[in-house]
């Protein structure tokens, strides 16, 4: 029972990225996705995705995520500021391309939808600020950062920049521009 219920939840896991993927010919923006669409497409039924999400946008940040979290890893391997480095430039790459315009568009949809927010903040955002939060706080531990300033001040200051690109769709996720900004904001929080 448990191997075709996984078989299932990644049916609908697949169906829902070539739904949404633009690349794809018959490719719909999150707006325009329906349950019944993803359960129409991965051969299931409305219950069956019900199981395990409690609407569309669960469904669609868990796609997102599926590569998302391969693809942008928060390295625990590395002396903490070139991990950092190095998922920064592993963010701006993935929201340069589809995945962006993805993310964009759950963002959007978040403002208008008090439970997509909730399940955003949830299942992305949180899990993920707080990976970062780890890292700079595993910096200023080596003693790389000022440690007279939060975690969380230092993460804002770091992505910031990355989202509002995305979103304002001003400025470059190019991996140089967005060195050039880290570089910018490690020199203000640089331990000196």
């Amino acid at each position: 029972m448990a191997l075709r219920s996984e078989h299932s939840r990644q049916s609908i896991l697949q169906a829902t990225l070539k739904l949404i993927d633009e690349r794809e010919p018959d490719s719909m923006s999150v707006q325009q996705l329906s349950i019944e669409r993803i359960a129409r497409e991965a051969g299931v039924s409305k219950t069956t995705i019900y199981r395990w999400w409690p609407n569309k946008a669960a469904v669609i940040i868990d796609t997102f995520l599926e590569n998302h979290i391969l693809a942008t890893p928060v390295r625990e391997d590395l002396p903490a500021i070139e991990a950092m480095r190095e998922h920064i430039v592993a963010l701006a790459k993935v929201y340069n391309g589809y995945e962006g315009r993805l993310m964009a568009q759950l963002l959007a949809e978040a403002q208008y939808d008090a439970d997509t927010l909730e399940e955003f903040k949830r299942h992305f955002w949180r899990p993920r600020r707080e990976a970062v939060g780890r890292l700079i706080e595993r910096a200023q531990a080596e003693g790389a950062l000022r440690d007279d300033l939060s975690a969380e001040l230092i993460a804002e200051t770091v992505y910031s920049p990355v989202y509002f690109r995305l979103l304002f769709q001003e400025g470059s996720l190019e991996t140089e521009a967005v060195l050039a900004g880290f570089d910018l904001v490690m020199e203000g929080v640089k331990r000196r």
